[in-house]
């Protein structure tokens, strides 16, 4: 039997991606297994057994399993990480990174769930105005978090980056654009995080969001 973590997870979740963008950064050897959510894959007995809240990603690591991707990830760089530069121990800097995952967990990433929500199991043939205003919202804010910063926690790339990127990546290819003129700083971090050698991996499941998300769209 492998001893190998393993990573249950779909490709066009955004939160999937940023933990594969975590196991990327560190160079872990994971076994990957995909999940097929339309299928009810993650309704299973098997797989409710491993995780009774039936999410992606889910992470098995021996008798361990971990579900939320932001838990996910700061688990895997605190056991993994040959550093500890991409989730720090200064209680300081980990307090800003800890409050950008929550920006993503409790602001940004619920505010693109509610879109691709009400399109895949609402009925949803439009993306709502409201809706849509309340991701342009947590934009403006995402802009400011930016200033004077090359990453969105500091000068360092850090987990917040993986997760929120994952996030607002999926949102401007999908549901609400951004632009550059009015969100420079946002579009210049976008681009420093496309610029990363394992940027593909989250690339991929963006353009699978995209297909879902404007196969929805009347």
């Amino acid at each position: 039997m492998s001893s190998k973590p393993k990573l249950f997870y779909a490709q066009a979740s955004p939160a999937a991606r940023s933990t594969l963008l975590t196991i990327a950064a560190l160079g872990l050897d994971v076994e990957l297994i995909p999940v097929n959510l339309a299928a009810g894959e993650h309704l299973t007995p098997q797989f409710l057994k491993i995780n009774p809240l039936h999410t992606v990603p889910t992470l098995q690591d021996g008798d361990l399993a971990v579900f939320d991707s932001h838990a996910i990830n700061a688990y895997l760089v605190n056991k993994y990480g040959k550093n500890d530069s991409l989730y720090p121990k200064d209680a300081k800097k980990r307090a800003i990174v800890d409050q950008r995952l929550h920006f993503d967990s409790g602001i940004v990433f619920p505010r693109v769930g509610a879109v691709v929500g009400a399109l895949l199991r609402g009925g949803a043939k439009t993306i709502e105005k409201d809706k849509a205003d309340l991701i342009t919202q947590a934009y403006q804010s995402l802009e400011i978090l930016l200033e004077g910063h090359n990453f969105i926690a500091g000068d360092e790339l850090t987990i917040a980056d993986f997760s929120l990127v994952a996030t607002v990546s999926s949102s401007n290819a999908a549901i609400v654009p951004i632009a550059s003129n009015t969100y420079p700083r946002i579009s210049a971090w976008l681009a420093r995080l496309q610029a990363l050698p394992y940027y593909e991996t989250n690339q991929k499941g963006v353009d699978q969001f995209k297909g879902m998300v404007l196969s929805k769209l009347a």
